[in-house]
């Protein structure tokens, strides 16, 4: 990892905190694959899209290792709700698949600084709702074995969407959340120790916050920080992971405490000497591969 961060250093990139958010998706969409694991060749990818509450048609991409009726893990990517994509997350939607033995419907929900809080809250809600309507169905997949996941940002929106789905009678076989955010102050002990160095900096993390949402209030609005939900109780079981040298990691924990105080089957995987990104790194880092396996095999145990 450290050798990562090195030549991460001697690249000299600009930080994304430093570019304009165009710019900022065009960087991290660049870089997005240079340390994933080979491209997984699938017997079904296919682009399809779901609709949004005010019609909007959001692109989805089904990735499925065959073409029996497999249970879909729904798959939200991170990139601090301002960058990050589809194709960004390619790779590692195929690997999940493959692993699996499931399909995985990435979506691309929408991007601040030109959709705020909470139009990617509200995207995801709606791709579940509309996934669990019938739409898996209808792709020949099975509607009754449905998981959602997603790491950073995207951790984020599937602890959201798991809460919510719990209030609309959607029966969820997991919630996976990779280093997800769940406070919405940057208030942790965590958020001091790796402010710097440790590929998602302070300044970033503000950053994207200031994009994405609209005023100060939104901070205590459990839609973006879902540790301020009053209520987990009866939400879908958690694979949980985090990176140990992480900004995220704090909370993460803290989210994994409140999930087990409220009777939520929990398992929580710390990676030790990793940071923030680490699961997109399978090329370099032997933790990304166990953390994809760690992955498949909570898929597995919860659609069986």
């Amino acid at each position: 990892m450290r050798d990562v961060i090195e030549r991460m250093h001697r690249a000299r990139r600009p930080a994304l905190h430093t570019l304009t958010p165009d710019q900022a998706k065009d960087a991290y969409d660049k870089g997005a694959q240079v340390l994933e694991v080979p491209r997984r060749e699938l017997a079904r990818v296919e682009d399809h899209a779901i609709a949004a509450r005010d019609g909007h048609r959001l692109p989805a991409r089904l990735y499925a290792p065959s073409h029996e009726r497999l249970p879909v893990l729904l798959f939200l990517h991170g990139g601090g709700f301002t960058v990050g994509s589809i194709r960004t997350h390619d790779y590692l939607c195929r690997e999940l698949a493959a692993l699996a033995n499931c399909a995985v419907v990435s979506l691309d929900y929408r991007l601040a600084p030109e959709h705020q809080f909470p139009t990617a809250a509200n995207d995801a809600r709606d791709a579940v709702q509309t996934l669990a309507g019938g739409q898996l169905a209808d792709w020949g997949l099975d509607a009754t074995r449905l998981a959602v996941g997603g790491d950073s940002a995207g951790g984020t929106l599937a602890a959201v969407c798991a809460i919510q789905a719990r209030d609309a009678g959607i029966a969820l076989a997991l919630q996976v959340l990779i280093y997800p955010g769940c406070t919405g102050h940057q208030d942790t002990p965590s958020h001091q120790t790796y402010a710097s160095g440790y590929v998602l900096e302070a300044p970033t993390i503000t950053w994207f916050f200031e994009h994405y949402i609209r005023d100060a209030h939104d901070r205590d609005d459990w839609r973006f920080a879902p540790l301020y939900a009053d209520d987990l109780d009866g939400v879908a079981p958690a694979w949980v992971g985090l990176a140990e040298c992480d900004s995220l990691v704090d909370e993460g924990v803290l989210y994994a405490d409140r999930l087990r105080l409220a009777g939520v089957p929990v398992d929580l995987e710390i990676y030790r000497g990793v940071t923030h990104e680490f699961i997109k790194m399978g090329r370099a880092i032997p933790e990304a591969r166990r953390a994809h396996a760690d992955i498949a095999q909570a898929l597995r145990l919860a659609f069986a």
